[in-house]
């Protein structure tokens, strides 16, 4: 460095450089936009394989050693005027109001930055933009070609984390209490054994009732399993009911398990109910809000209502949503043709009625008391993969998503002019689920641009204002089940109305499910998700994470490799050349409404071949667990306790208590010896 140079000039240069009914007649609404499409039976959206070969390659590839390459400073380059700021903390291990994340961990960062500079891209001969070596490995290949975005990309665009909407809903009770403190000069926050402390002293209350409310939205349950429910075909949905006491779980098995949850700690199965002549999988189910009922549905336009009760064993009852009741009588089903296919249903509150999301592009609602189809609304450009009701009081608001990048709002009570009575714009790809936090006011979605997004119904877009705007033009057009998505490349969508985007978890290979925690065990004080990575992500209203089930940790060789179960069909795993290898995808998880439990169901094993369903409870992140059952108990479908499920997958013996403890913190159920550790599973 030159001697006439200033250190504040030098450090500027440095700066510098740094780097989304009525009646029983029916009514259909022709609207004009959404053009009708026969249905593909190979077309499935969520059809998530890919044939696998000798000479296929992953879709990605990661080199280390390029990586630490890339992100390598040398020492001997010196820091010199690079200000940095420390915080520093007198509370050890105590969390922090503010900005930062769940480790309390402030980092170094240079007093000012410049905004990062633009990626560029060199165009070839035809033109035509060429992209980096570093966007090809983003890219993909061999299934077409990802569409370059409207406008130029930047390297991050995404909203700020923490948001300040999202902090002023968590102020606002609606989503939680607040929290109060007692050391407030340091605004630190107590414990739970403190605040148990003070409750029973009845010192250091606060507000009425805002003690006990804090003491349980703080729950969070730990990434350690309780159980292990292990399947033999992928599992795709599963949910508690809204008392808790029921607990029902779908697999790519075309059967749906349904266990008693009254005691969420310890489970007993109930019945298994069976889709006949069901394509490719079970795409979703829903409980009728009494328990008595299940309907559930597959990539056909049947869906099959069976009782809960085990007592009972009566065939399941098909509806078929085909049937509009325009004369004669519904068809008898028996596995033939098909008109569309079912990707989301849901119960009304009252439970008499039906809606469901379909590959027609429509949403369809169904009178299971006169067994027809009573309104049908083709109001997307694109498949519905989520609907829902928007109060569980009423019937008459319905939310739907779609892969148009659409969420939809529909009125039933003033439909005359055959459109939406508002749309949610914001997500830049296709939405993969829809939930209603049930007040007529909230809506979560997930979406396959890698975002979670919070809106309010009353800041929907107008109809007229958007029809004039094209989805299309602010989309990629890229195929989540095969491609990875290139953050590089995002772009926030100038129309976004929601209120807060949460993003870290990846919307990849499957419709992966997000959901509001229940009021009853969290005070709806947080939103979570399942992930393609393994893990389920509990994000604070701010879009901060609040906590983190790995459920691939967890249940990480958790069974033997068993080849009968290996399909033909094997997945392409991103980042991994060995498509054998253990992996996990949470699809879909459901926190228990009066404890705190959170059941994750996954894609889950060898291949990702398999399935299971974890529960995770709150135990204070402890290794051990003195109740009963064990910690990470492994069970089969049936709640069985199946010795064969420890035998170690690669030595063929038994899993030593010292290795078992390494992979995932269980701890070993003597078989009689005590002192017999090998022995001992």
């Amino acid at each position: 460095m030159s001697s006439n140079m200033s250190i504040t000039e030098h450090s500027a240069a440095i700066r510098s450089d740094s780097p989304d009914p009525s009646s029983h007649a029916v009514t259909i609404y022709d609207n004009e936009d959404a053009g009708g499409e026969s249905f593909d039976e190979e077309d499935d959206d969520d059809m998530d394989f890919e044939p696998m070969t000798e000479d296929s390659e992953d879709v990605e590839s990661f080199d280390t050693a390029d990586e630490a390459e890339a992100e390598f400073h040398d020492a001997d380059d010196g820091l010199s005027g690079v200000e940095i700021e420390f915080s520093m903390d007198d509370g050890e291990g105590e969390e922090q109001d503010g900005n930062e994340t769940e480790t309390g961990v402030n980092t170094a960062q240079p007093a000012a930055t410049a905004p990062a500079p633009r990626p560029t891209h060199q165009a070839n001969a035809s033109g035509n933009p060429q992209l980096d070596d570093d966007d090809e490995d983003d890219g993909f290949t061999g299934r077409g070609s990802r569409r370059r975005r409207w406008g130029q990309a930047h390297k991050s665009n995404y909203p700020p984390i923490p948001s300040e909407e999202g902090k002023k809903l968590m102020r606002s009770g609606t989503f939680g209490e607040a929290a109060f403190y007692e050391d407030k000069p340091r605004r630190r926050k107590d414990r739970l054994a403190r605040r148990l402390v003070y409750r029973e002293l009845g010192v250091n209350q606060g507000p009425s009732g805002q003690t006990n409310k804090l003491i349980s939205q703080g729950l969070i349950p730990s990434w350690n399993a309780d159980t292990i429910i292990h399947y033999n075909a992928r599992c795709y949905s599963g949910q508690f009911s809204n008392d808790g006491n029921f607990f029902f779980c779908c697999g790519q098995d075309f059967k749906v398990r349904m266990y008693d949850t009254s005691n969420p700690y310890k489970w007993r199965y109930y019945k298994t109910a069976e889709y006949l002549f069901g394509q490719w999988t079970i795409t979703d189910a829903s409980l009728s809000p009494d328990n008595k009922f299940l309907a559930y549905s597959s990539i056909r336009s049947v869906v099959f209502l069976a009782a809960t009760d085990p007592t009972l064993s009566a065939a399941p009852i098909p509806l078929d949503f085909a049937y509009l009741g325009q004369g004669g009588r519904p068809r008898q089903f028996s596995g033939g043709y098909s008109h569309f296919g079912i990707w989301s249903i849901r119960f009304s509150g009252d439970g008499r009625e039906l809606v469901a999301g379909t590959s027609d592009h429509s949403v369809y609602v169904y009178d299971i008391e006169s067994k027809q189809s009573i309104l049908r609304i083709p109001g997307h450009h694109d498949e519905v993969n989520a609907v829902c009701f928007g109060d569980n009081s009423s019937p008459h608001i319905l939310y739907s998503g779609s892969d148009d990048t659409l969420i939809k709002v529909w009125d039933r009570r003033s439909m005359g002019d055959s459109r939406e009575a508002g749309v949610f714009m914001g997500h830049t790809e296709g939405l993969t689920y829809v939930d209603s936090k049930g007040d007529g006011r909230y809506v979560l979605s997930n979406g396959k641009d890698q975002t979670m997004k919070l809106w309010d119904l009353r800041k929907m877009m107008s109809t007229a204002k958007a029809s004039d705007i094209d989805p299309n033009r602010y989309s990629t057009g890229f195929d989540y089940r095969f491609m990875p998505y290139s953050e590089a490349e995002y772009e926030p969508h100038p129309y976004d109305c929601s209120l807060v985007t949460f993003r870290g978890h990846r919307v990849l290979k499957t419709l992966i499910r997000c959901h509001f925690s229940p009021p009853g065990s969290t005070d709806s004080r947080f939103v979570y998700t399942g992930s393609e990575d393994g893990c389920v992500y509990i994000y604070n209203m701010d879009a901060t994470l609040a906590g983190k089930i790995d459920v691939n940790r967890a249940t990480h060789h958790s069974r033997p490799r068993d080849d009968s179960l290996m399909h033909t069909h094997l997945y392409s795993i991103r980042g991994n050349r060995n498509p054998d290898d253990w992996k996990t995808c949470v699809r879909d998880a459901s926190w228990h409404p009066n404890a705190p439990v959170v059941a994750a169901t996954s894609w889950n094993g060898w291949g990702m071949q398999t399935g299971t369903c974890t529960t995770h409870s709150w135990n204070d992140d402890a290794a051990e667990d003195e109740g009963e059952p064990k910690m990470g108990l492994r069970v089969n479908q049936l709640l069985e306790e199946d010795k064969s499920l420890y035998d170690d997958p690669r030595h063929g013996g038994r899993i030593s208590q010292f290795r078992s403890r390494l992979r995932s913190q269980r701890v070993a159920q003597p078989s009689g010896d005590d002192d017999d550790d090998a022995d001992g599973w």
